[in-house]
């Protein structure tokens, strides 16, 4: 665990220079936009430790997978967002002495993320070897205003000299992915031209062909005056860029103002891309900087008013929800329903920053709590957009008759995952596709969603379930074999109790939206079962029987259900036992002791009893959570989240304050020392899951909204804003009270523990709480 980032309510904030940790600075002060995104890199030239990382969402390069391609059925590739064009660069050149932050000294840095207003600050003095001593201060953000563009003011000032200073803005498409399984280079350039004071670079992807035109012009200052330099245009392979040499005097400040655009061929002409890119950057460059940055400020104003989360008297608590909610937003804005959200975003490489189950079983609802309705759709939209290469999928493992198997990683809906057991095993993300789907229908009362998409996913996954259990005649049951649950330290084992228990859910839930999409709209679903050829009284018949005879494996003494068969024959023993220095145990163990082991190393059985809370008694929760927390590591980040709801529902207040603060600064703190490969933003969600479902008690229950809060003991109180079918809410507890407030003219049926109101529009309604509520 790291502590070296100052604790703030609205900054992440870097004070001193922190060689060793730069890669997880770079990840944590990551910028983004929905669009594209650009880790906290430094603009000048730096040797020390990096990853440059500059990634355009939806562009992908499908990299030779090294293993199982000799296994049928397995993919060929996995995808990975491309590491494009570094737009941030600029050199700075003092009489032949470059500024390079591995090689000097360097005085007075900080680095600054201000979430609030969202952009990057950082300043410092650099002593060269010569003894120079200059001044830096730069700004930066990428525009949620202007979606594909960047802008940068980069401010340098002699202190202790005068001299001609030369600047280099510059371009580079030469990059790599760190993660490039064969070390290839993914891109070819098609085009560069450079002018005066700006330049573009057109790249291709290979193999898949996605062009990506990125552009910028610069603008300089000195003492606050516009400056008319010479420029000299260079070119090299990849890579553009403009050279300008200025006299500077000591104490006089020289600004450049660096203004980029990234734009793809998901949303223009290959053929006029380039030009685009020229309007584009046009249009911003004459807004200006302050204008850009203005309307920056006031976006993020907007968002802040509907999603923010305030914590009085714990400011590392408040800083940690405040970045996990940041983030969030810059990595999705449901303005493109062909986009999805990776586990690391725009902040890394690692998991290739493709789709996973995630997506559903955590983001889904954060975006509906606190974006517009069509935000969470289009999350929903893009599955349903999918589903025919989900059959493909099905189709290409032996499955039939429209079945669906959604991938585990995914770019356009082919799996394209490299590990075995977790591609063709770790099958219950299907169900999380289908639990996404109740979810946002129970949430926003949007049934139309099942009439004009909804359904004919939920029967092609249940095709799927249909076809992946067997009948055993020494049980007399349904099982499930050859699975991998949410607990991904156990391979190929039987029963899984979570994938067989949501296996059947989404069949008894299909039966449900068969029903709910007759009586919507019988036309429609005579027009659906004639196109997939669904044959209702025989399909549902068989569904019914197996919802009736499937095995879900339980030890009746313990009164527990059992992760999988056989798991009591584990040597069973708390986590508190594994010997001091040999966790995280995947960076200490082989796997052969990890999956012999009774470690989990995420939420598994308790995963399903938190999505299904409603059909279990507490004293069943309990029992379960007793028996199979202390066995669990949480070396997945999506982990803690889900203990963390549990234990607020089972009032183990000490425990759920644990697991928040654990998933609430995971990466600010770098828990399980891997941070510099990226933030983990689908984990994110499950901080927030923490705050509203678990502190705030939020549950939806026959269209009204159930709300049990209370405030953690470390703080004084608690207030988070949502929405809900229309309505803005603010929930705000103290140690003593609960006061919901309605900021919109929408009224809203609630309950707030057990006390039912109808919440008029522009009103407030208080219950009074002791400690123990």
């Amino acid at each position: 665990m790291k502590n070296y980032i100052t604790q703030d309510p609205w900054c992440i904030i870097e004070d001193g220079f922190h060689h060793q940790y730069n890669e997880i600075s770079e990840s944590v002060m990551s910028l983004g936009n929905g669009r594209f995104g650009q880790r906290g890199n430094f603009e000048e030239k730096f040797t020390g430790r990096t990853l440059q990382g500059n990634y355009v969402a939806g562009v992908y390069y499908p990299d030779k997978t090294r293993v199982g391609w000799w296994k049928n059925g397995y993919p060929e590739y996995f995808a990975k967002v491309l590491n494009a064009a570094n737009w941030i660069g600029i050199d700075i050149d003092i009489e032949y002495e470059s500024l390079d932050l591995n090689q000097c000294e360097v005085r007075n840095f900080r680095r600054v993320l201000n979430m609030q207003e969202g952009y990057l600050e950082r300043s410092f003095v650099a002593v060269l070897k010569s003894g120079k001593e200059l001044q830096v201060n730069s700004k930066r953000f990428c525009s949620i205003v202007d979606d594909e563009a960047g802008a940068i003011r980069y401010a340098i000032k002699p202190l202790n000299f005068d001299a001609k200073i030369t600047l280099t803005p510059y371009l580079d498409g030469a990059i790599r992915n760190r993660d490039a399984n064969y070390d290839e280079t993914f891109w070819d350039e098609v085009r560069k031209e450079t002018g005066y004071g700006e330049a573009f670079i057109e790249l291709r992807t290979r193999k898949t062909g996605f062009h990506v035109a990125t552009g910028m012009c610069v603008e300089i200052e000195q003492d606050g005056v516009k400056v008319d330099y010479q420029s000299q245009p260079i070119k090299h392979e990849k890579y553009v860029a403009n050279r300008m040499t200025l006299d500077c005097r000591q104490g006089q400040e020289t600004v450049i103002y660096k203004y980029a655009v990234n734009l793809s061929s998901l949303n223009y002409d290959p053929d006029t891309i380039t030009k685009e890119a020229h309007y584009s950057l046009q249009r911003i460059s004459r807004k200006g900087f302050d204008k850009m940055l203005f309307e920056q400020m006031q976006a993020w104003a907007d968002k802040w008013k509907t999603n923010d989360i305030i914590i009085d008297g714990d400011v590392a608590a408040q800083q940690g929800i405040r970045f996990n909610i940041f983030q969030l937003n810059q990595t999705y804005t449901g303005e493109d329903e062909r986009l999805n959200i990776g586990p690391k975003g725009f902040t890394g490489e690692k998991y290739g920053g493709s789709t996973y189950w995630d997506t559903e079983a955590y983001c889904l609802p954060f975006y509906l709590s606190t974006a517009d309705q069509k935000v969470a759709k289009n999350l929903l939209v893009y599955r349903f957009k999918q589903l025919g290469k989900a059959v493909e999928n099905a189709k290409k493992l032996g499955f039939r008759a429209g079945a669906a198997l959604y991938p585990m990683v995914t770019m356009n809906g082919e799996e394209s995952h490299n590990e075995w057991e977790i591609t063709f095993e770790e099958i219950h993300r299907n169900g999380a596709i289908a639990y996404a789907i109740y979810d946002y229908v129970r949430y926003t009362g949007d049934k139309q969603y099942l009439v004009d998409y909804g359904l004919e996913v939920l029967i092609a996954i249940s095709r799927f379930w249909s076809q992946r259990v067997n009948w055993s005649q020494a049980k007399q049951q349904y099982v499930m074999l050859g699975v991998t649950g949410p607990n991904e330290y156990e391979n190929n084992v039987n029963n899984n109790w979570y994938t067989s228990y949501i296996a059947a859910w989404t069949l008894r839930y299909t039966i449900q939206a068969v029903e709910i999409v007759k009586s919507l709209d019988a036309e429609k679903y005579a027009e659906l079962i004639d196109r997939i050829h669904f044959r209702e009284e025989k399909e549902m018949a068989t569904v019914r029987q197996i919802i009736d005879k499937i095995y879900l494996p339980q030890d009746d003494e313990r009164g527990i259900f059992l992760q999988q068969e056989g798991f009591l024959d584990k040597d069973l023993m708390p986590v508190s036992d594994i010997p001091k220095g040999q966790r995280p145990i995947n960076q200490h163990w082989s796997w052969d002791r990890i999956l012999r082991s009774c470690f989990i190393k995420q939420a598994d059985v308790l995963q399903g009893l938190y999505f299904f809370e409603d059909e279990f008694d507490t004293d069943t929760i309990q029992r379960n959570f007793a028996f199979y927390e202390p066995m669990t590591v949480h070396e997945s980040s999506l982990s803690p989240c889900v203990h963390s709801i549990l234990a607020s529902r089972l009032g183990m207040r000490d425990k759920a304050y644990e697991m928040y603060l654990r998933t609430a600064r995971l990466d600010l703190d770098d828990y399980n020392n891997d941070t510099e490969d990226g933030c983990h933003i689908t984990s994110m969600a499950g901080t927030w899951l923490a705050v509203v479902k678990g502190f705030g008690g939020l549950r939806v229950e026959n269209d009204r909204l159930v709300l049990n809060p209370y405030c953690p003991d470390q703080w004084q109180s608690l207030a988070f804003k949502i929405r809900f079918r229309g309505a803005l809410l603010q929930i705000t507890t103290t140690q003593s009270d609960v006061t919901v407030q309605n900021f919109s003219a929408q009224p809203v049926l609630l309950q707030v523990h057990g006390d039912e109101t109808l919440l008029k529009g522009q009103s407030k309604h208080t219950v009074k709480t002791s400690v123990d509520a």
